[in-house]
């Protein structure tokens, strides 16, 4: 891919963003990247897979999947480009991916192995900040989250239930989860918990299916 090009798709990520034109010129041409095309239905990542480089999407869109311990559920998100996949696996304790990646789309990917994510850390500066800030911010809202208040209601409880489980708080989700489970999840009954489901759908907030549930737009719901 051209210096130019690559220029132009560093700039949609916020890991680039703030960088100098001199700067963002000596990346594009001295930083070793991967590029890759992946089909649709294509798998990118693999839960349990080793983290050893970044992945950018650059175009399409993919599937995230994320599973609960001992198969109690599951939850598919959808994001379009630009996307990073899990940048934050690639260092600290668990360096390995926690969800599925798919292409739901054909996908263009630039990628960048660990050892030249640990060069650019070294060499410039608004790099190094912008990682940092993105692991910064994620740790205050997983702080925040555990002095929110309680919800006052089931349907607080069960909109709380969705949007703590996504790892992005908008688009379309998708849970796969039988309602005898979701009623323990919420420790309430599975007829309460089926009248606010059904009160939701009749809203347009969410669609009823057979060990499924389908969440349109999720910033609706949290509205």
């Amino acid at each position: 891919m051209p210096v130019l090009k690559i220029y132009d798709q560093l700039l949609q990520f916020p890991l680039f963003q703030g960088m100098s034109h001199d700067d963002l010129e000596i990346v594009a041409g001295h930083t070793r990247f991967g590029f890759m095309k992946v089909s649709a239905g294509k798998r990118i990542v693999a839960s349990g897979d080793s983290c050893t480089q970044l992945y950018f999407v650059i175009s399409g869109s993919v599937r995230v999947e994320r599973h609960a311990d001992e198969g109690r559920f599951s939850v598919q998100e959808y994001m379009g480009a630009p996307y990073v996949i899990q940048q934050e696996a690639i260092f600290g304790y668990y360096q390995r991916y926690t969800r599925t990646v798919s292409a739901q789309t054909d996908v263009s990917l630039l990628s960048i192995d660990k050892e030249e994510v640990l060069r650019l850390l070294e060499d410039f500066l608004v790099f190094r900040l912008n990682l940092v800030n993105h692991y910064a911010t994620q740790t205050q809202k997983l702080t925040q989250q555990f002095w929110r208040g309680a919800p006052h209601s089931l349907r607080d409880r069960v909109v709380r239930f969705f949007l703590s489980h996504c790892s992005y708080p908008a688009g379309s989700k998708t849970f796969f989860i039988l309602m005898d489970r979701l009623a323990q999840e919420l420790n309430d009954s599975r007829l309460n918990v089926s009248r606010v489901l059904n009160q939701l759908q009749y809203e347009g907030l969410v669609e009823l299916h057979r060990g499924r549930v389908v969440i349109p737009q999720l910033e609706r719901l949290i509205m």
